[in-house]
């Protein structure tokens, strides 16, 4: 099935990465650069034994028991293949896995195999290539449009956001690694991680200047709300003041109103003693 041979094909990719990878080490080269790639290799592998299982489920109910059976009888061996690669991605290395990694699927990728656990150094460079060309086996890890849309598996297996460097290329890493041999596509890939890890440090000093901008705007917002408090406090003491203005106000207006009132019954005193005064 068109899924099985994919799979088979993305363990070959996982594989080279890999010995790609040791060699780099062994080189005293940066060997790190690789590691999202294949990590993400990785994570499709374990999607598509899951879409695998899914299937065979799928086929069974529907009573294709031939071709559900085909799928059985592959998943052990992908499966062991993905526990194998996965230990030695994260360097649980044993003779199992290291024989996993040298032993291709595909045996026409054997030349591939041999060339990326030599530990000569790589010869060649993607500038400057001659109009004649290398004209060693080239190894392209993505299926073509036509068998991908012959394919609806392919779909599923992978996801329609296939990882593409430009989103906007619809031919992506296909027509870049085309004409290239294993050496160029590895320097290519190298280059693509090298990019990459460029525009991640641009991002990481973006984010840095946002997180030192959002720290300054929190110390004025900080500096805002201590003038506010203490806006509030004056206001608070300004209004205490103003209420004992008020009550001595009201003290004063209740003594002079008493006042008239004593005035007043002085005023009636004196005026009942003239009376009295004159009638005699």
């Amino acid at each position: 099935m068109s899924s099985l041979n994919q799979l088979y094909l993305l363990a070959d990719h996982i594989k080279l990465s890999l010995l790609e990878r040791q060699r780099a080490q062994s080189l005293n080269l940066d060997a790190d650069t690789q590691d999202g790639h294949i990590s993400r290799s990785l994570d499709q592998f374990r999607d598509g034994l899951e879409f695998l299982d899914s299937e065979v489920q799928r086929l069974q109910g529907a009573g294709d028991e031939s071709a559900a059976q085909n799928i059985t009888d592959s998943l052990p061996a992908l499966q062991k293949q993905f526990s194998d690669l996965t230990s030695q991605f994260h360097g649980f290395s044993n003779p199992s896995t290291s024989s996993t990694t040298t032993s291709p699927n595909d045996p026409s990728l054997s030349p591939d195999f041999a060339a990326a656990q030599s530990t000569k150094p790589l010869k060649g460079s993607l500038r400057g290539l001659p109009a004649g060309g290398s004209a060693n086996k080239t190894v392209r890890f993505t299926d073509s449009p036509a068998a991908a849309a012959e394919d609806p598996n392919a779909a599923v297996l992978f996801g329609e956001g296939r990882y593409r460097d430009d989103p906007t290329d619809s031919a992506g890493y296909r027509d870049q690694a085309e004409g290239m041999d294993n050496q160029q596509i590895h320097e290519y890939h190298s280059q693509i991680m090298r990019d990459q890890d460029d525009h991640l440090d641009r991002l990481g000093e973006s984010i840095g200047r946002q997180r030192e901008l959002s720290m300054q705007i929190g110390d004025e917002l900080d500096s805002h709300v201590a003038m506010l408090d203490e806006v509030d406090g004056v206001v608070d003491r300004h209004q205490g003041r103003l209420d004992r203005a008020r009550r001595q106000l009201g003290k004063v207006a209740r003594d002079a109103g008493e006042s008239k009132q004593m005035i007043a019954i002085i005023v009636l005193i004196i005026i009942l003693v003239l009376l009295i005064a004159i009638l005699k």
